[in-house]
């Protein structure tokens, strides 16, 4: 079927803005599928895999219909599982984060019933819960369903499965009858049929079937990280495997464009793809990808469709894609015209729930490997080094070269001394101070044991304070601001100290970010500057 942008469909403009800050571009098809006949007021039975955008396919036409400023229930969602739950009642708060007033509370077992029954009191128009939890709202009268505007069954099968049904009937018996249904479900089992015909009217039968999908030739990889580390994660993996071309794909053009400016600022030969471009721009890029005057092409999944490129050698998904489709079709980027090829994907967090449906329903082997250590780096390019000079010695040719070594040789160097300099004039110029054996972390600043004291640009001039510094610091990298020692702010440049462990992240992340609309430029400090 034809894609979909959401500007096309009848959406709020604060729905429209957490779509977009989400990084959707487009609907999947069954968003493109299911939204429409939901907006309209239709009872709709989707069938459709987890993975495919199925959340927001019936959770955008549910928020539409919800007033923020009617605080009782008025959409109830059933979920076979309290991580489901979770994870449905997590994207549904996003997509409402500009509604204000408008609450998505989960309710499930394990979290302390006392915690629910304060949040139900101060008014959630959405209850997102397994049926069991909410049966026992339902019977302490803490949860009402006479208000309730739309109820939907998500993975409705497997609540059936689980031997809900009784459960579910009888919170579906409670929703008023001119209140809207939904069910989605991945198979259509009688007993689903048999459900939908005692409490949907009329419904539409809407259908997705699962593609099939993995490439054999790609070798899939994940790492989990942290969000800080991305950028640092990104550059060793890049490093270590150095393709010769390669793809990065972001959630969000603002994404595109950031990593963009840190990949350059480090010095890779990257450029950004996303639908902001106009159609000379986006040209140019593509030329110089294909061209071989830019390595890494950083984009969106709309920016990329069409990209026809045979030898990209990898794909790394910076961002973990919100549908299953849209894995396929990135990683499906690289191995072409029988090429081997790799895709790297970054997890963190909530992103393992996607990373299981991926896994389940592309049948694929995706690895877990270790972040590549600054050594691991130097190691892989020291041997191509060395390789490349074996390449030289065997190809001779070097005559010159060899009456200038002579000359220069006295009884206090040898061959071996000279060689093993020169070694580390290129590493370090590739490298910076990282050498085989040893992780690159600033030393010899003068911070506390454990600590690196870090540089600022930025000072009491600027009205810098330590809560700024600490604030942006926390903010950027997910440290705890407890974790950060001592300040030191002086006119125009501050000095701050942060864990060891932490310091190449904190350096990576800030350089280029702002405090206070200064632009910041951050490095390992040196013990004079304590004076």
């Amino acid at each position: 079927m034809e894609t979909l942008r959401f500007e096309e469909l009848s959406l709020s403009k604060e729905i429209l803005k957490a779509i977009e800050e989400m990084g959707f571009e487009e609907a999947s098809p069954i968003q493109a599928l299911a939204i429409p006949h939901i907006l309209e007021g239709r009872d709709v039975i989707g069938q459709a895999q987890t993975g495919t955008g199925k959340t927001a396919a019936f959770g955008i036409p549910l928020l539409e219909r919800v007033d923020p400023r009617e605080k009782d229930i008025q959409g109830i969602i059933l979920c076979p599982t309290r991580e489901l739950a979770i994870q449905v009642a997590e994207e549904l708060t996003q997509l409402s984060s500009r509604k204000r007033g408008l609450y998505v509370l989960p309710v499930y077992g394990g979290q302390p019933i006392d915690r629910q029954f304060k949040a139900l009191r101060r008014g959630a128009q959405v209850v997102v819960g397994t049926p069991g939890r909410v049966m026992d709202h339902m019977e302490r009268g803490t949860i009402n369903l006479s208000t309730v505007r739309m109820a939907v069954l998500d993975e409705a099968d497997e609540m059936l499965d689980m031997g809900f049904r009784d459960d579910i009937e009888h919170i579906l018996g409670q929703v008023p009858k001119e209140a809207q249904t939904v069910f989605f479900s991945a198979t259509m089992p009688p007993a689903i049929l048999d459900m939908a015909q005692r409490f949907l009217k009329t419904p539409e039968f809407l259908k997705v079937t699962q593609k099939q999908v993995t490439v054999p030739s790609i070798e899939q990889i994940y790492y989990e990280v942290r969000p800080f580390q991305k950028l640092e994660a990104l550059c060793r993996v890049l490093d270590l495997y150095n393709p010769k071309r390669a793809i990065v794909f972001c959630s969000t053009k603002r994404g595109v464009d950031e990593l963009t400016q840190h990949l350059q600022g480090r010095g890779y030969q990257a450029d950004g793809l996303h639908g902001n471009l106009n159609q000379s721009q986006r040209d140019r890029v593509m030329a110089r990808f294909r061209s071989n005057g830019i390595e890494i092409l950083v984009a969106t999944d709309v920016a990329a469709r069409g990209i026809d490129v045979d030898d990209v050698e990898a794909v790394v998904n910076y961002d973990i894609p919100n549908a299953v489709e849209h894995y396929v079709h990135r990683i499906g980027r690289t191995g072409r015209a029988g090429r081997s090829g790799r895709a790297f994907t970054f997890v963190s967090g909530r992103d393992f729930y996607k990373l299981r449906d991926i896994k389940k329903f592309t049948k694929a082997h995706i690895v877990q490997h270790q972040v590549p250590t600054s050594s691991d780096v130097a190691t892989v390019k020291t041997n191509q080094l060395l390789a490349e000079v074996r390449r030289h010695i065997e190809a001779g040719e070097l005559e010159k070269y060899t009456d200038i070594v002579e000359s220069f040789l006295d009884e206090d160097v040898t061959t071996v001394d000279m060689a093993a300099a020169l070694l580390k004039l290129l590493m370090r110029r590739e490298l910076g101070d990282a050498v085989p054996g040893g992780e690159k972390t600033p030393a010899g600043t003068g911070a506390e044991p454990g600590m690196v004291r870090l540089f600022l640009n930025v000072g009491r001039k600027m009205r810098i304070t330590a809560r700024d510094i600490v604030g942006a610091i926390a903010g950027e990298t997910g440290i705890p601001g407890r974790m950060i020692g001592a300040i030191d702010i002086r006119d125009r440049v501050s000095f701050v100290e942060v864990p060891a462990d932490y310091a190449q992240e904190v350096i990576s992340v800030m350089n280029g970010n702002q405090i206070r609309g200064f632009r910041l430029g951050v490095e390992p400090a040196t013990p004079r500057d304590r004076e």
